[in-house]
């Protein structure tokens, strides 16, 4: 079993994936627009819907991320999409180069909220918000870290 992150996009989810890709340096693009299966006659999608992403992956060195657009037609629902700091991705990964490189591509148009520095838990730590409102988190040492301070209980 793996846990992967899953993020909805108010109707650009499809320039988030290609945003993603790019920053993460993604080995497989997959993805699959509501226009891509037969539409129930009772029930068609309006036809602004149809180009939205209901499926996408990307997977990238060391992780996959899952991503959809949330249709203005189930809004009533689903409720409003609601960007916040409930949920983050967190690039765990010992090459701080690595980090970096993915830390300098996701913040271009986002907010950086701590560079990426040595800290007293990881010798590469970092924070952001990208500029679709997702919030991520660089860690060098993650594992090393919990283990540490576990052991030392």
């Amino acid at each position: 079993m793996s846990a992967v992150t899953y993020l909805n996009f108010d109707g650009n989810a499809e320039q988030a994936i290609e945003f993603y890709s790019k920053a993460l340096s993604a080995t497989e693009v997959k993805k699959v627009k509501f226009k891509d299966f037969p539409q129930d006659p009772n029930y068609p999608l309006p036809e602004n819907e149809l180009d939205m992403i209901m499926e996408s992956s990307i997977t990238f060195p060391g992780g996959k991320m899952m991503m959809s657009d949330l249709l203005p037609s189930m809004k009533t629902v689903t409720g409003e999409l609601v960007k916040g700091n409930h949920a983050l991705i967190s690039l765990i990964n010992d090459n701080p180069q690595k980090l970096d490189e993915y830390f300098s591509k996701l913040s271009v148009g986002g907010h950086v909220i701590m560079p990426l520095s040595h800290t007293p838990w990881s010798s590469c730590f970092g924070m952001l918000v990208d500029k679709f409102g997702v919030s991520w988190k660089f860690n060098s040492d993650a594992d090393q870290f919990l283990d540490s301070v576990i052991s030392n209980k």
